[in-house]
């Protein structure tokens, strides 16, 4: 009883039990030590069939006569780079693929999930031949190392993870433009292998992930969504997903950029209706100049945009406000042939010189300009030209209507030669004098007055006529785009 007690009320070990327990001790220690150095780096044999000649690289691993199986992974980190003229769009993208290959064999030590194993091995097993059918650009990353990774799980499953930056086409249709809606496709297809050998299927539980961040400068993503794009080919049936995104374009930048400075440039050229009808250059440069400023903002709204050959809806908006300018110049065509000729009070005095000017012979021009040099030497008699002129020297020189008529009276102390124009004095020798102008009849003043009262009454119209038609055509576009963009 002592020695029970001694031993806290526990029995003493027996030889044999305690060389047991010794066993189990170093099994377990030596189990320890045969997984620390197997979990050492793996070499590529650690993973092929026992012949290697059994497994054929080019060959998919097919389950009996089912065809491979490849589930496909994609997440979008960014959509940017949409450019209309070359119908194109940037992604950057993780691109995953995953199936499972029977023939590989696993590692003794597969301790977890699952074994990363070294890309460079992609070389030497079968992987799905998968392409982006319709990239015109594809970037693998390498900064700052390569951006992908090989996993092997413990059920053979191998999952390959690259990250890519794709420049893709984009089939756009520019109707309505730019009140459009664009889908953009991402299509992955395999390259050699049919739908007997390899299909693609999307990962049923999450298969498409797109960052919410996203933000595009004129396009909102309003909807992304997975497809299948097989498609039959004179050699087979090839197996092919896609990725539909659904961009709608922003009203704000045109807005502010084409409509609002067209329809200014339209209600600025509708200045000229208030604008006198006699004041020609003025209205037809601001109807000329209207219509050149919306011809350059015209070619500034396709800048973008590729040439194609249907009307756009921006094109129906810009050639009509183009049709509003040109009708207010042709308005004012119609006015000035609607008020005529306007008759002017002609100048008498200049009247008179004019007509008499028509007589005057060569050898009456060669007096003309020997009396108005200055440099002409003086007669013999020591007169100048110009006294010569006076009223005492001029045979032709009489107080009378007729004088009056042929030249100015002055007033003032003036010298005696300066009393009239030399030029008139000179051609009045032998001339008899023109007769005084016929003055303004009343009948054509009263046509000219009606005249003028029908074009300003045209001028009038058409302050209310062109605001009119215009707002009703705004109201009609953007009544039929309004519903067609939402």
């Amino acid at each position: 009883m002592a020695a029970r007690l001694r031993w806290g009320g526990r029995r003493p070990l027996s030889t044999p039990h305690h060389f047991l327990h010794l066993l189990h001790l170093l099994l377990f220690h030596f189990s320890l030590v045969r997984g620390s150095v197997n979990d050492g780096p793996l070499e590529f044999e650690d993973i092929m069939p026992d012949n290697p000649r059994d497994y054929d690289k080019m060959a998919p691993p097919k389950g009996g006569d089912d065809p491979t199986t490849v589930l496909v992974h994609v997440t979008v980190m960014s959509l940017d780079s949409i450019d209309e003229s070359s119908m194109t769009y940037a992604a950057d993208i993780f691109f995953a693929q995953s199936w499972k290959d029977w023939r590989l064999r696993l590692p003794d030590n597969m301790t977890h999930e699952y074994r990363l194993l070294p890309v460079a091995w992609l070389k030497d097993i079968w992987r799905p031949d998968s392409f982006f059918k319709n990239a015109k650009a594809v970037t693998f990353q390498e900064m700052t190392i390569p951006n992908h990774y090989l996993w092997l799980y413990q059920d053979n499953t191998i999952l390959y993870m690259v990250k890519l930056t794709l420049v893709l086409s984009c089939a756009m249709n520019f109707q309505v433009y730019p009140h459009d809606t664009q889908e953009c496709h991402m299509k992955i297809e395999s390259l050699s292998h049919t739908t007997d050998d390899l299909v693609f299927i999307w990962e049923p539980e999450v298969p498409l992930v797109v960052d919410k961040n996203i933000e595009l400068p004129q396009l909102d993503l309003v909807k992304k969504f997975t497809g299948d794009c097989t498609q039959v080919y004179s050699t087979g049936n090839f197996t092919c997903l896609e990725i539909v995104f659904t961009f709608k374009r922003r009203l704000g930048y045109y807005l502010f950029h084409t409509y609002i400075p067209t329809c200014l440039i339209v209600i600025m050229s509708w200045i000229s209706f208030w604008i006198r009808p006699e004041a020609v250059p003025a209205r037809v440069t601001l109807g000329v100049t209207s219509l050149l400023t919306l011809s350059t903002q015209h070619a500034n709204s396709q800048k973008s945009l590729p040439p194609v050959s249907y009307i756009k809806a921006i094109d129906v908006f810009m050639s009509s406000c183009t049709v509003f300018v040109f009708f207010s110049l042709m308005e004012y065509a119609l006015v000035n042939v609607v008020l005529g000729d306007v008759p002017e009070e002609p100048d008498p005095l200049r009247r008179v010189r004019s007509r008499a000017l028509l007589h005057v012979t060569p050898h009456q021009f060669d007096n003309i300009n020997t009396i108005a040099s200055p440099s002409t030497a003086a007669p013999a008699n020591g007169m100048s030209p110009l006294e010569m002129l006076g009223p005492g020297s001029c045979p032709a020189h009489l107080p009378s209507p007729q004088h009056m008529i042929n030249g100015p009276m002055y007033s003032g102390v003036q010298h005696p030669a300066m009393a009239h124009s030399t030029v008139q004095h000179t051609v009045n020798f032998g001339l008899p004098p023109p007769p005084p102008p016929p003055p303004l009849g009343p009948a054509k003043k009263q046509n000219h007055r009606r005249r003028r009262e029908r074009a300003i009454l045209i001028d009038r119209v058409s302050r209310i006529l062109f605001p009119t038609s215009f707002t009703v055509l705004n109201v009609i576009y953007w009544s039929v785009f309004y519903i067609e963009w939402f």
